[in-house]
């Protein structure tokens, strides 16, 4: 039984690992469902989801680098609002009640689905974005700040509202947006990761098979973005949350009504 929870957990994190690479996300999306159905309680499930996406992010940007495609300077003045905002996500996760935590993670996943959507649409009018960008400062921070506040309360990298931000705000193509997301999420995994061990919440055993499966997802993912077509990604990218809420939901009225 035991063995076979291991291979769960490795293969999930692989497939979370190939979904940072190619949409720029910590895979928290997939991973803190699996956890809560294998009964582990929702803070514990985002707590090592956090773990596991700080190993992912690594790896994958590290992959990034070595390709050129990393930029220091776009993913630290993101990266420095979401450190901080992160450790306010972290303590209200400590403080949400079970279900109300799953209820509010499950409309995350939904709200995804409109925002893989948003950046398609932002994609396709790239040029005339880049005529609308905010001051480059207030965007950077605000980009930041909501992605932290997200990797703290729901286990997730952030990425799900960095990349369509990056290209409303900063006029980025989504390539690029893409890139600094996951070089960003190794900032909020860091910083929500500590909140969360320091509260006891962290399984570092399954963090660590999680993350190891999504380094290896996220090296094979990383080296054929550039080739894929972003539709087929998007496409498969929404039933999956459509299909991952459905879960959710059901769960947190599970806890609810017990």
């Amino acid at each position: 039984m035991i063995s076979s929870i291991l291979v769960v957990l490795a293969v999930s994190g692989l497939i979370s690992g190939v979904l940072a690479g190619f949409l720029g996300i910590g895979g928290g999306t997939v991973l803190v469902p699996l956890l809560v159905a294998l009964n582990y309680t929702p803070v514990q499930a985002v707590a090592t989801s956090s773990l596991a996406i700080l190993i992912t992010s690594i790896s994958g940007s590290i992959q990034n680098w070595r390709m050129g495609y990393f930029d220091f300077k776009r993913v630290i003045s993101i990266g420095f609002p979401a450190l901080l905002t992160a450790q306010l996500g972290v303590y209200l996760a400590d403080r949400f009640l079970p279900y109300v935590l799953l209820m509010a993670f499950g409309l995350l996943l939904i709200t995804n689905i409109y925002l893989v959507d948003l950046r398609q649409r932002l994609t396709a009018n790239h040029q005339a974005i880049k005529q609308q960008t905010l001051n480059p400062v207030v965007a950077r921070i605000s980009t930041g700040s909501a992605a932290g506040i997200l990797a703290g309360l729901f286990g997730v990298g952030g990425g799900v509202i960095m990349v369509p931000l990056q290209i409303l705000l900063l006029g980025e193509s989504i390539k690029v947006s893409i890139q600094t997301s996951l070089g960003v999420i190794i900032i909020t995994a860091i910083s929500a990761c500590i909140g969360h061990a320091l509260s006891g919440n962290v399984l570092f055993v399954e963090g660590v098979l999680l993350g190891i499966g999504g380094l290896l997802g996220v090296q094979i993912s990383t080296r054929i973005l550039p080739k894929l077509p972003d539709e087929v990604i998007s496409f498969t990218f929404r039933t999956m949350l459509a299909i991952l809420s459905v879960y959710i939901f059901w769960q947190a009225w599970e806890i609810y009504s017990s």
